[in-house]
């Protein structure tokens, strides 16, 4: 039995980044002689462990033959005659496909069959052998560790072998649920334009989201997007969303922001009339086919709708904020407005030359929403009953102090901005 660490531990490694998982491959072994050692069997398709006191994934070697359609069509072998070779060579990417020896009585030594070292040196992501083609999902692998390793670029014949599994129809077999986790973890890399951008240079984008992909080519108007292209703005706006550290929920709506945009008629362009209510329509197809999560696909729904009315917040009055405050369901859910504020800062400072352009709506409005929630909802409720009113009504009160409140404060804001105003 010889165990080797393999995968993305030795790849970051390589590459001087912080390993935080380790993975494991054992050559030579049986599934009874790894339960005789303690370790504790996790896989269902095939042999993989829990080191006793490491709790880390010990793998049996292992080989795979294409047996159906999608990810999940694989015969998987295990015996212990597969060699460490034969292991590596079922792995997508060269850079992934190597295994270091790290038993102390044998010293430190990398296996690298398919030279990914050298892959790794020329910052190439290549795919190790023509097996690639089995797996749709290692498209939207490719992507992601595009969007992970920003200096990287994909190896030409890589590219062109996922344009043909994108033609023979593989990644119309994908299941939404992993679609959808590689896709939340590629927009939470450090550039996310990236993989949508190799997503939709082998097709692959076309067919899993539609919906993005007709954005490139749509024009906008210049004024208030010099990039023009709404692809292009969409992609600026994603990349700002991962400089301000925002969250998942906060990355999908900035991805679903503006699909509206992509069934402007083209006799209005580059105008793009009530496209805030078409995105929200088109995102309920797109979380349902992609399962997305409730949390991700709320805050995307705000987003879409109210984006333009938050951007121009500065221009309305005090009953009109507390009614995008109620649109917005912020009194009762205020981190997801706080959420919804950070979408519409990368949206406006997702635009050429406004990178660096404050964004003052989003302070703003989170210091409106504090004066609309100082307002004491149970001594107005109990005032409102003591007169025999009920439901409604009492809301309506509500509402008419919150309002106040909220006229109080930008009336506060305006002496502040004007000190020569009594």
């Amino acid at each position: 039995m010889k165990i080797y660490m393999v995968g993305g531990a030795v790849r970051d490694k390589l590459l001087g980044r912080p390993v935080n998982d380790r993975d494991w491959v054992v050559v030579g072994a049986t599934p009874e002689q790894m339960l005789e050692g303690g370790y504790l069997p996790v896989g269902r398709d095939f042999p993989v462990f829990l080191h006793p006191t490491t709790r880390e994934e010990y793998a049996l070697a292992r080989t795979e033959r294409k047996s159906g359609q999608g990810y999940r069509g694989f015969a998987v072998h295990t015996a212990p005659d597969v060699t460490l070779e034969e292991d590596l060579s079922r792995r997508d990417l060269t850079i992934n496909a190597i295994a270091e020896d790290t038993h102390p009585s044998r010293g430190s030594g990398l296996f690298d069959p398919y030279h990914g070292v050298r892959d790794i040196e020329a910052r190439v992501l290549r795919h190790v052998t023509d097996a690639f083609r089995e797996d749709p999902v290692r498209i939207l692998r490719v992507a992601r560790f595009a969007a992970r390793f920003t200096d990287f670029t994909v190896a030409p014949e890589t590219m062109q072998l996922m344009r043909e599994m994108v033609a023979h129809g593989e990644v119309d077999h994908l299941v939404p649920e992993r679609v959808w986790q590689e896709l939340a973890r590629g927009l939470m890399e450090a550039r996310p334009s990236r993989m949508f951008e190799v997503l939709r240079e082998c097709g692959a984008l076309a067919v899993l989201l539609p919906e993005v992909a007709r954005l490139w080519g749509v024009p906008q108007r210049a004024e208030y997007h010099p990039e023009v292209d709404t692809g292009v703005h969409l992609m600026m706006v994603l990349d700002m969303s991962a400089r301000l550290g925002a969250p998942l929920t906060v990355r999908f709506a900035c991805l679903a922001h503006d699909l509206g945009k992509g069934t402007t008629p083209a006799d209005v362009l580059p105008r793009h009339i009530e496209h805030e209510q078409r995105s929200a329509e088109l995102l309920v197809d797109v979380a349902e086919r992609l399962r997305v999560p409730v949390d991700c696909r709320e805050t995307a729904d705000v987003v879409a709708r109210e984006h333009g009315h938050i951007h121009r917040s500065g221009e309305l009055s005090a009953a009109a904020l507390m009614r995008l405050l109620e649109r917005c369901d912020a009194i009762r859910k205020p981190a997801r407005f706080a959420d919804v504020l950070l979408a519409c800062e990368c949206d406006a400072r997702g635009r050429l030359h406004f990178e660096e352009t404050p964004y003052p709506q989003r302070p703003r409005l989170l210091a409106v929403l504090t004066a609309a929630q100082s307002v004491v909802t149970r001594d107005i409720a109990a005032q409102a009953a003591s007169r025999g009113l009920t439901g409604p009504q009492v809301g309506g009160l509500i509402h008419q102090e919150r309002v106040r409140a909220v006229a109080q404060w930008l009336q506060e804001e305006k002496q502040v901005t004007e000190p020569g105003q009594k």
